[in-house]
């Protein structure tokens, strides 16, 4: 009878370590703010594969019920984006550019969650062939109150997958590489938006039309591309040499804000690879950038609504903080407005929003989490 016992024991423990990989031992979940605006911060720590697992364990069904709703509600609304062809053919071609980091951490989150590995690829992809338009702005030194480089990046795409329903703040803390924060939604981690502990931020407009769909997938897309500069970025001027080697597709604006103090500042890029003219990089006050109505100095922008942006931008110039770039953030965004974020690139903090419902994430209150609690 012992032995039996001992034997169903060894079966139960050795039935428990499968079942719980080691490696979620290294991450956490935790949230900030309440209610409605409550949102998760998960911290993982690792390798790609090993950070993978734990946001997979720490997120479990919530990944999958994401993932799903997202797939579902594109699936129904843009039938000819969400075919399982049309988006498995978008990986096959679009994968060869996207860092081997990112898909390892992907698989990892399909073995740690449970959920289709081929779910997951095929939603990373929708964003790649869809089209949409957000808004991005740059404001640092003497533009500010302070001195500090402040960025703001909203997201303007559809309330109606629900994807606002599962909030999370990623933090990555990986092996090799900087640590990171991610602003998403439970399992998708690529990003369109994000900030590391080198004081390097980066956020992003869409301008790819629809007339020019099918898009052509054959080279890095800005929400994989972040990724690789997130782990790497450790300047502005580095950030634009790996812009300016990568092949790139689509049209948008890239916006990428330096909060170190010594080097701070922010440049604004062009992609638009349909054009001869591939890449154009703009930095505060340049006579080439013609697609706003008002240059600044220590300032680059491009919004939803880009007089209102200037309107504000030169009633406020050398006052600008956490509070009037929050201000800022509400006034340029559009009616479908699914997260909003405010960065300060000097201190490490953000003030985040995430739409509540079908209400914007203009209209919630901006979270405010300190990152450097977290790479520390």
């Amino acid at each position: 009878m012992k032995k039996t016992i001992v034997l169903l024991c060894s079966i139960l423990f050795m039935a428990s370590c499968v079942f719980t990989p080691p490696e979620i031992h290294n991450g956490y979940i935790s949230s900030i703010g309440a209610g409605k605006n409550k949102v998760k911060i998960v911290v993982v720590k690792g390798t790609p594969y090993e950070m993978g697992v734990q946001l997979g364990v720490l997120l479990n069904d919530e990944i999958e019920e994401t993932m799903d709703e997202f797939f579902d509600y594109t699936e129904k609304h843009v039938p000819n984006l969400s075919v399982n062809k049309v988006l498995d053919e978008a990986w096959q071609t679009n994968s060869k550019f996207i860092d081997r980091r990112v898909i390892d951490e992907m698989k990892g989150v399909a073995d740690g969650s449970g959920a289709s590995l081929n779910l997951l690829k095929r939603c990373h992809m929708i964003p790649v062939v869809s089209p949409y338009s957000c808004s991005g702005i740059i404001i640092w030194g003497d533009a500010t109150k302070n001195g500090h480089t402040y960025q703001i990046r909203n997201l303007d795409y559809s309330m109606g997958a629900g994807l606002q329903d599962h909030p999370v703040v990623v933090i990555y803390i990986p092996t090799n590489g900087a640590p990171h924060a991610n602003v998403t939604f439970a399992g998708y981690i690529a990003s369109h938006t994000g900030i590391n502990a080198n004081h390097i931020v980066f956020g992003e407009k869409g301008q790819s039309p629809k007339n020019e769909f099918p898009y052509n997938l054959s080279g890095a897309h800005f929400s994989f591309l972040f990724r690789t500069l997130e782990y790497d970025a450790k300047t502005l001027s580095g950030a634009l040499d790996t812009i300016k080697t990568t092949p790139l597709i689509k049209r948008y604006y890239l916006f990428i804000g330096d909060g170190n103090e010594k080097k701070s500042g922010g440049a604004k890029v062009l992609v638009s690879s349909p054009n001869k003219n591939k890449l154009s990089i703009f930095k505060a006050k340049d006579a080439n950038d013609k697609f706003v109505p008002q240059l600044f100095d220590n300032c680059v922008y491009y919004t939803m609504k880009n007089k209102k942006a200037a309107e504000f931008i030169n009633e406020y110039f050398g006052k600008f903080d956490e509070k009037t770039m929050i201000q800022l953030s509400k006034i340029v965004a559009a009616e479908r407005n699914l997260i909003n974020v405010v960065y300060d690139a000097t201190t490490l903090e953000m003030w985040v929003a995430y739409a509540n419902g079908t209400s914007r994430a203009a209209n919630q209150e901006y979270v405010h989490i300190d990152l450097k609690k977290f790479f520390e």
